[in-house]
Formats: structure tokens, sequence, C-alpha cells
């Protein structure tokens, strides 16, 4: 099965929201409608390690399949979303920024909003949820230097590989935002497969390490859920995103630019 597949992103589901993820936020309510319009029209979602395994030749895909993902770690996950996969049998892939996750390993200050907890992520994990990596501290990635790039990515791994019991296998970049040099160390920490944002669908023509995801937010009517679901009115609907997108890729680039040339030669 070759055909593009939708993979949805999101991030908190809470009906209060801080003011900094408000527009990143579904309401339970919001998320249950999603998730019965999928089961109604006939999709099966699956896993970010079992889409990029179909794609590589490995147990093919269902029918009408599509990918639900969370990014950083929010609480509302396991609370009220958690509940509605396991109601509909629905498969989902969490990916977790681990300095913000409360418990040992927490940094002071980081978070955005309440966050999981080590414990809810092994109920996850034991449920069936896929837990992926998503570096330690949330960085722009594609900003940092060698050392600092190695240690977000290692860190993160290292803290589920030891909180779950094995290593996380999918990655997703913080903001989206990567480049070779980005993938290569994700690539080298272990992971597989890699999602990024872009805001288009998914397929096998693209990296297994830059699998493309369509944002979910909190004006993000059922309708139009529906459609980008079923592949209609894509880039119509990201066209702004998209635009934005490059204008931050040129900005970023020149950053990179000024910080090697800046950087002392020995």
């Amino acid at each position: 099965m070759t055909q593009p597949v939708p993979i949805f992103m999101y991030h908190g589901v809470t009906r209060t929201p801080s003011s900094s993820m408000a527009t990143l936020s579904v309401t339970p309510e919001a998320f249950a409608e999603q998730m019965q319009v999928l089961g109604e029209r006939g999709f099966t979602p699956i896993t970010t390690a079992g889409l990029a395994a179909a794609w590589r030749g490995g147990p093919p895909l269902p029918s009408r399949p599509v990918l639900i993902t969370f990014d950083d770690g929010y609480q509302g996950v396991h609370r009220y979303a958690l509940p509605v996969l396991r109601a509909l049998r629905f498969s989902v892939t969490v990916f977790v920024t681990t300095g913000w996750l409360r418990g040992p390993h927490e940094l002071d200050g980081a978070a955005l909003d309440q966050m999981l907890d080590w414990e809810e992520v092994r109920d996850m994990a034991a449920e069936g949820a896929e837990i992926g990596g998503h570096s330690h501290s949330h960085p722009q990635l594609d900003q940092l230097s060698d050392p600092k790039l190695r240690h977000e990515v290692e860190r993160c791994t290292e803290i589920i590989t030891e909180q779950l019991g094995s290593p996380p296998v999918s990655f997703a970049y913080p903001y989206g935002y990567s480049t070779r040099r980005v993938r290569q160390t994700v690539r080298a920490a272990g992971y597989a497969q890699s999602v990024a944002v872009g805001n288009a669908l998914a397929s096998p023509s693209q990296s297994p390490l830059a699998l493309r995801r369509m944002t979910v937010r909190r004006s993000t009517g059922i309708g139009e859920f529906t459609r980008l679901a079923e592949g209609r009115s894509v880039a119509r609907t990201f066209v702004v995103d998209r635009a934005l997108t490059q204008g931050f890729a040129l900005v970023r680039g020149s950053r990179r630019l000024v910080r090697k040339a800046a950087s002392p030669r020995v």
C-alpha cells in the first residue's frame, strides 16, 4: 500500500489550557468527536513504528490507516484521550519531552502546562501506546552545537529506556525542525523513524526520518478534520502554515551560517 497516509499531530487535551498552549490544545469533547469520525468512516489508527515497518515491506497496512500522535506529554492525554482511544481500540504514539515530565528527571520551570508523570506514561504503554522520544528539553535541535544536539537526543533516549525497560524507536522533532545533521544524530541514537510537521500527508516517498504530519488545533472544526483525514483540501487548509515554515527555515539557516562563521577555528 503506497497511497499517502494522514498523520495527525496533537498536543494538549484539556478544557482549561495555559495561555501559551491555548491554540494547540483541543477540548476533550472535540477530541472524542474527531475519533468518532475516524471510527465511523472506517479508519484504523496505527503507530508510527507500524507505519514505517509496513513501508519497509513488513506487515501490510489496513485499508484506511491513520496515525494519532501527541507531542510533549501533557497530562490530558492520559486523563481525557486515553479512555476514548481505549473504548475505540485505537493505537496512538505519544512523543515525550523527558525533561518536562513530572518525576526524577524534571527540569525546573521547563513545562508549559500540566504534564504526565512516569507512572501515567507506563500506564499508556501498558495499554499499547507507542512511547517515542521528543528530546530532553524541547529546543530547536537544528540550532544546537553537535555536543548539545547529541545530549538532547541521547539523554531523552536513556531516560525513556530506564523508565519503560526498552528503548524508543520513533522520534518527533521539537517544533518540527530538522536538518540532515539532526536526522543523522537521531538515527545514530537508535531511532528507525521520525516525524516532522510539514502539514501534509505522509507518503513512502518521504524519508522515514522526516514523515509529515498535520496540526490539529483548537480551531480545527469537525468538517475540516474530516476533510484532512480523507486527504481533501490539505494544501489549501495549511497554505499559511507552509508559507511561514518556509520563512522560518530561511531564518534558521541564516542563524546557523552566522554561528558557524563565528565559531573559533583550531
